[in-house]
């Protein structure tokens, strides 16, 4: 009797493992999104001004927060005016990649598209970035800069009027870049201890995800994967990132801004078979859920911090870039859904470019 049953179950032991092992084998692909053809509106080419000079110097930088207590929440004005002129470059080469990628998929100018693989192959050449002589800030503009890059070159890489198809010895520089500044953020932000694991973490994880996708690179995908897993677990029942708390009148402004690369993570995660949804029941949707309830009523981020909340930057529209991500993978409320409508289109480079293109393009060709 025992024989036969296990022979009987034998073939659905192995068909499992199949699945699983052809799953893993899969090419990593974006959500689909991306896949959107170029637009043809031919307007005047713009000129292509020449690339920011490549950052290759070691990554040190004073931090806007220079002089504050241990919530890290007191801008310091002179520090941050130094922070801004010692990264220009880098963020004016982000600023401007994700323009010329977003211009060229609205309007199908191929000098735009040119000049945007030709600031990153000029960057990718001098292997920009990629110092190992850091402090917290410098490693912190390494992976805004490679989430910012990693994004906006996904839209070429993947739409399906395949415009990288002339450029590939370009194309195939740009991502041995890509990969070397994967490789080199996965090393800044590994094994943190969990009191130190907080919105930079996560971000470091949407930068490693996009270029895992660009790349095809299951090893960071892995890495990203687990990295949101560890967010999702240091959600708490009430929807609070504890480390978030910390940064008192700003803990409601740090609880949204660790949304935007949260959701782009499952959503990129969702593409390809893994969802991310459950984990720690529902901890994404708690986590929003808690945000949005404090946008409309502050009480609760202000009992919980002994601080008003500075609603500064919530007061920006683009900082709830999130929401396209988050509802493609949750059925959003009718009233969620407006705000994300009043609110958008959403651009913000640090995800890539115009996010409701690639996630809700209707809305976006309707609204622009």
């Amino acid at each position: 009797m025992n024989r036969p049953t296990r022979w009987l179950l034998a073939p659905c032991v192995l068909g499992a493992a199949l699945l699983a092992q052809a799953v893993s084998a899969a090419s990593l692909v974006p959500p689909q999104g991306y896949y959107a053809p170029v637009d043809q509106d031919k307007k005047a080419p713009r000129e292509c001004s020449a690339p920011p000079k490549p950052y290759t110097e070691k990554l040190q930088f004073r931090s806007k927060y220079e002089g504050s207590d241990k919530a890290r929440s007191t801008l310091n004005v002179v520090a941050e005016k130094a922070f801004r002129d010692g990264t220009k470059d880098i963020t004016d080469m982000e600023k401007g990649v994700a323009d010329q990628v977003t211009d060229y998929m609205r309007e199908g100018n191929r000098e735009q598209l040119e000049c945007a693989l030709q600031w990153m192959t000029t960057w990718a050449q001098a292997d920009a970035l990629l110092s190992t002589d850091f402090n917290h800030t410098g490693k912190s503009m390494r992976k805004w800069a490679l989430g910012s890059l990693a994004g906006s070159y996904l839209r070429l890489k993947f739409s399906e009027s395949r415009p990288l198809a002339p450029y590939q010895q370009q194309a195939r520089l740009i991502e041995s870049w890509l990969d070397k500044l994967a490789e080199q953020t996965v090393k800044d932000w590994s094994d943190l201890p969990l009191d130190k694991t907080n919105n930079h973490s996560y971000w470091a994880a949407w930068s490693v995800m996009a270029t895992a996708v660009a790349t095809d690179r299951r090893d960071l995908f892995d890495w990203s994967v687990k990295q949101f897993r560890i967010a999702a677990n240091q959600v708490d029942s009430d929807g609070y990132l504890p480390n978030e708390l910390k940064r008192r009148q700003r803990a409601l402004a740090y609880h949204n801004y660790a949304l935007p690369p949260l959701a782009m993570i499952a959503a990129f995660a969702q593409a390809n078979g893994v969802d991310l949804r459950e984990e720690n029941h529902e901890a994404l949707r708690r986590l929003a859920e808690r945000v949005t309830g404090g946008v409309d009523d502050q009480d609760a981020f202000d009992d919980k911090t002994g601080e008003k909340q500075d609603m500064e930057d919530l007061n920006k529209d683009s900082k709830y870039a999130w929401l396209e991500p988050y509802c493609t993978l949750y059925a959003c409320n009718n009233e969620l859904q407006e705000e994300r409508k009043d609110k958008g289109p959403f651009k913000t480079f640090r995800l890539g470019g115009d996010v409701t293109q690639v996630f809700d393009p209707n809305e976006e060709n309707h609204k622009h």
